[in-house]
């Protein structure tokens, strides 16, 4: 193999798993460090740069880091359930511990620049567009159809999952940045919006529409058969405040489960949620599943909707076929009837929750926008932009319903894009992000961080009471850390930012290091190509998504090999060595965002 290229930003981006899982890339272990140090100002504000809603990310997000988590790989051999860092919930903790000063922490925009900006819908891509141009100068108006901002954080949140306050709080930092949002002004024709004088438009409507259910039975139980995401917004807006006593909740994603868990707390005591595919299957995140049942809420799987039931004009149960899942060689999924008699639920209300798509129907198709064959608008997956060069698309809008994080990562791009746009500059060629490393080296045998490994299992976050959670559909039920759980659960992070660097020509092949780490991860060895190498090492490197570290040649023709998986960080392989051949040092992923250094414009 050729000797790895460090100085490639990707390359030790990789190894911090939680960043390089994150879609907006947030730099988690320097914020969990700063937790730990207590200074939950600097730690909002790492978070706010990066994915803008720490409050409510700490709270709602889908955690692509936490199944990344390198804590989830090491404590395999020693964990009955090993378990990540609780990275979400100690993201909450700076929101729930900083003080006013973040406030003051918050850039001060720039001049304005004469360009506007317009972004139809207040959800968290158009937000995060809003927050990036605003600073620099841009005049940028949000409109959104309802009476307050958030877009479906706001709308289909459930406030036992997410308070109102919170939203207000941060979607008002992003106003005080001088954007104006004009709410209850639903764009109703793109045409008339392009006829106005914006130099940009952004689109970041969201996945409006739930997927319906058409089998027998469905206009006849009309009534009491709602769309889930619709009916969450009801309960969201006070336009619903009570269910039946038994509810079906069909689907299997993390809206079913918002909606079963509202049922409970609407006065339904007998809820159940009915799902086509299996268990292990269902789109739904681990805990949100996991939330649910707590609450005694029972997941059906392997039933197959047949027919809504219904007597006298009104609705009262469903039937279900009972499957099993069958997989061909190419391991394709096929579900077939088991012969079993169908199941019957008698119910008063289903919510349907099999799914969103997106809608567009105040885009005339005429208006210069290209539609692929699923109805979403063709746009450049890097720049999104649209076939219409100043409208861009973000978030669910984009590329179909995903989640929070995904659409503020829209966001960023396409705040870059728009920026570029308007100076004229090639969209596609954007800047790599900037990267430090900087030696955390204080002394022979000193770091500036905590480099011991705590064997602490995860903490586990409070909950309300059952009686009083249940008992209202705006007590929030999980509580947070208090300072004293959040350091601890801090301290469990292995600071995977903090990488191993090595310096060929200090090395002595003395095997110091070798010797002394705890994860068998160093080999020095003769070289060969990444196959047969990876089945050489001391303990063989098996995860080949996770690249290996390999040095140049030494003087005894050997090379050093290490294996970044299950590497702990925890630098004894530097403390260790007589030479100073290995280095800890800090590695620091800055992505790029709107602004000078997007357009490649070197301050001065």
């Amino acid at each position: 193999m050729l000797p790895t290229d460090i100085n490639r930003p990707a390359y030790f981006h990789k190894v911090v798993d939680c960043q390089w899982a994150c879609p907006a890339h947030t730099p988690v272990p320097e914020y969990i460090r700063l937790i730990s140090q207590g200074r939950y100002d600097d730690a909002y504000m790492v978070n706010w740069e990066s994915n803008v809603f720490p409050g409510i990310l700490g709270r709602t997000c889908d955690r692509p880091c936490e199944p990344a988590c390198r804590r989830g790989r090491v404590e395999e051999a020693n964990a009955a359930k090993p378990e990540p860092v609780a990275i979400c919930r100690l993201k909450r903790v700076t929101a729930d511990f900083k003080g006013g000063e973040v406030r003051a922490m918050m850039p001060r925009p720039r001049a304005r620049n004469g360009k506007r900006v317009a972004c139809v819908g207040a959800g968290p891509a158009s937000l995060t567009v809003a927050r990036d141009l605003a600073a620099q100068g841009y005049s940028v108006t949000v409109f959104d159809g309802e009476r307050k901002a958030g877009g479906f954080m706001w709308s289909q949140i459930p406030r036992f999952r997410l308070p109102e306050s919170v939203i207000d709080e941060e979607t008002g930092y992003i106003f005080a940045l001088g954007v104006e949002f004009l709410a209850n002004r639903r764009i109703d024709s793109l045409k008339a919006l392009v006829a106005q004088p914006w130099d940009a438009i952004f689109v970041g409507c969201g996945a409006p529409r739930g997927r319906d259910l058409p089998i027998p039975g469905r206009q006849e139980g009309a009534a009491n058969i709602h769309i889930g995401i619709d009916w969450l917004a009801s309960v969201s807006f006070g336009h619903v405040t009570s269910v039946g006593r038994r509810v079906i909740v069909l689907g299997g994603g993390n809206t079913a489960m918002d909606c079963c868990r509202s049922a409970r707390r609407m006065g339904a005591d007998d809820v159940k949620v009915i799902v086509r595919s299996g268990f292990d299957e269902m789109k739904a995140s681990p805990w949100e599943k996991e939330d649910a049942m707590h609450e005694g809420i029972p997941i059906l799987n392997y039933h197959v909707p047949k027919a809504f039931l219904h007597e006298g004009g009104r609705l009262k149960g469903m039937s279900f076929e009972i499957v099993r899942a069958e997989y061909d060689d190419k391991g394709r999924r096929t579900l077939v009837p088991t012969g079993e008699p169908d199941a019957v639920f008698d119910c008063d209300d289903v919510l349907v929750a099999v799914g969103q798509e997106n809608a567009f129907p105040w885009i005339e198709r005429d208006a210069g926008i290209d539609f692929d064959k699923w109805g979403l608008p063709v746009l450049d997956e890097k720049t999104f932009q649209s076939t219409l060069p100043h409208v861009f698309f973000g978030g669910d809008a984009a590329f179909g319903p995903k989640n929070i994080i995904t659409a503020v990562a829209h966001g960023h791009e396409a705040a870059v894009s728009i920026d570029r746009f308007l100076h004229g500059e090639d969209l596609r060629q954007r800047p790599p992000p900037h990267v430090n490393l900087m030696s955390q080296k204080m002394g022979i045998h000193e770091w500036s961080y905590d480099n011991a490994v705590s064997d602490d299992a995860r903490y586990k976050v409070p909950w309300a009471a059952a009686e009083k959670a249940l008992a209202s559909i705006k007590v929030e039920v999980e509580l947070g850390f208090d300072p004293k759980t959040a350091l601890k659960e801090a301290q469990r992070c292995l600071n995977c930012d903090v990488q191993t660097v090595f310096a060929d020509k200090l090395c002595i092949e003395c095997d110091a290091c070798v010797d002394i780490c705890p994860m068998d991860c160093i080999t020095f060895t003769e070289n060969g190509d990444e196959a047969d190498l990876r089945t050489r090492l001391k303990a063989p490197a098996q995860n080949t998504t996770q690249d290996l570290y390999v040095s140049k040649q030494l003087k005894t023709t050997k090379v050093m090999v290490k294996d970044e998986d299950v590497c702990l960080h925890c630098g004894l392989c530097a403390e260790r060595c007589p030479t100073g051949a290995w280095d800890m040092q800090k590695f620091l992923l800055i992505t790029t965002k709107a602004g000078d250094r997007a357009r490649g414009v070197h301050a001065e």
